[in-house]
């Protein structure tokens, strides 16, 4: 193990920028290049000047500096504190156009033992959501809407469901360690390989992770390849926002991505949560999606309470993970829709915002539409169920189709346009 995880670092994380390699071994991110300095280990007496930092964690502290002095000294029964949530809020200014959360948690406990700083988070995410809320969950895909997305099947490429689920007992991605991470793997991977019918499949651990017996090097090149052209592969982190939040360390040990044979369900295990799961194909059958993806989180859930395991959820928070911005549903339905006249309007993402969804380009946030095709997806997670928010998705994708087909045949929709807004009854 001398070269590789926890002592050393794997041979594919030495070919890269140091910059990278620094947050992939067995050491909190510690970087003078990029300025990501606060270490959870040392914390400093007072907290760092925030004033031009731009994230949400920021603002808070900002409102009230005397916040850190609280939490400095308070540690969760698994090790965490609050270095360790706000190391990635502190090392990263943030984006002009984006503001992130610039805080993670270390652990299920971090939410409740640093409540005066998730709170005013959390509020300021999830549109006011009170400290007291409880958040409804709701499965049941006999609510979901039969409103056909795309009924000519012209402009919908792809859709998709993803959501998260964290394993109790075990600290978060940020903070867990070399052990606890392979203990994950063994465990879901245990509970998908028990998977049957059209969820049966297989598991795929990252190029040069050596924690899966079955597999012991990972996955082949052939496959890392065939996932990569996909968009189903997911590689080390290369921002720092992502290596001071911690989620690189001991990369790419007890990694991987289960999926089933029908190659529309996808596992991905230790990236950023525990897991993430995945239902997906072509067009806009998005029933089908979410049932399907309904049904690989319950049997998860079976399979992990076989093993004594369960999913972190509470009552307030929903299910619990570990970016403040997905819990409740962690949910986002998407589709992959090409609407090139309606985009082209100067208030496009504006009006995707009144009516509760987020439009993102070709390639993820804030990267650019291709061909006037978008992403566009559920912009809401907590407050409002699994239900609620598909539906919401379906009826706002259908309306903007409508209209672009409006367009298409040179109708005025300015008044339509003019009053769109979230369904009432959501």
């Amino acid at each position: 193990m001398a070269d590789y995880p926890p002592a050393s670092l794997s041979e594919g994380v030495k070919k890269l920028p140091e910059w990278i390699q620094l947050g992939c071994g067995d050491k909190e991110y510690n970087c003078e290049e990029k300025g990501a300095t606060f270490l959870a280990a040392n914390l400093p007496e007072k907290l760092p000047d925030l004033s031009e930092h731009n994230n949400i964690f920021a603002e808070a502290m900002r409102a009230n500096p005397g916040i850190y002095e609280e939490l400095k000294n308070k540690t969760t029964k698994l090790g965490v504190n609050i270095g360790h949530c706000i190391k990635t809020g502190i090392d990263n200014k943030g984006h002009p156009m984006i503001k992130t959360c610039g805080l993670v948690a270390g652990d299920e406990e971090s939410f409740e033992l640093f409540k005066p700083i998730f709170d005013p988070v959390i509020s300021a995410r999830h549109n006011g959501y009170a400290a007291d809320a409880k958040h409804p969950t709701d499965l049941d895909v006999d609510k979901i809407s039969d409103t056909k997305i795309d009924p000519t099947g012209k402009y919908v490429l792809t859709s998709r469901c993803r959501t998260g689920r964290s394993l109790r007992g075990f600290r978060l991605p940020p903070c867990c360690s070399f052990d606890e991470r392979r203990e994950i793997e063994r465990l879901v991977v245990k509970g998908l390989k028990k998977l049957e019918g059209d969820l049966a499949g297989d598991y795929f651990p990252l190029a040069g992770s050596r924690s899966f017996g079955e597999k012991p090097n990972g996955m082949s090149s052939e496959k890392e390849e065939y996932l990569r052209e996909r968009g189903n592969l997911f590689q080390e982190p290369d921002s720092t926002l992502l290596l001071s939040s911690g989620c690189g360390r001991h990369w790419p040990d007890a990694r991987g991505i289960f999926h089933n044979n029908d190659e529309n369900v996808f596992v991905w295990i230790n990236e950023e949560d525990h897991t993430r799961l995945i239902s997906m194909e072509k067009g806009d059958n998005v029933k089908e999606i979410i049932t399907r993806f309904a049904k690989i989180t319950s049997a998860l859930k079976d399979v992990l309470k076989e093993e004594g395991v369960e999913f972190m959820h509470s009552e307030h928070l929903g299910w619990i993970l570990t970016c403040p911005s997905n819990l409740g549903t962690g949910l986002r339905a998407g589709s992959m829709a090409k609407v090139p006249l309606f985009s082209a309007r100067k208030d496009f993402k504006d009006v995707c915002k009144k009516m509760g969804l987020q439009v993102r380009g070709t390639k993820g946030v804030d990267s650019a539409s291709s061909g006037g095709t978008w992403d566009i997806s559920n912009a809401d997670r907590l407050g409002k169920s699994e239900v609620q928010l598909v539906n919401i998705f379906i009826e706002g994708v259908a309306q903007i189709i409508r209209w672009e087909q409006a367009l298409e045949n040179k109708e005025d929709i300015e008044e339509q346009v003019a009053a769109a807004g979230l369904p009432e009854k959501y």
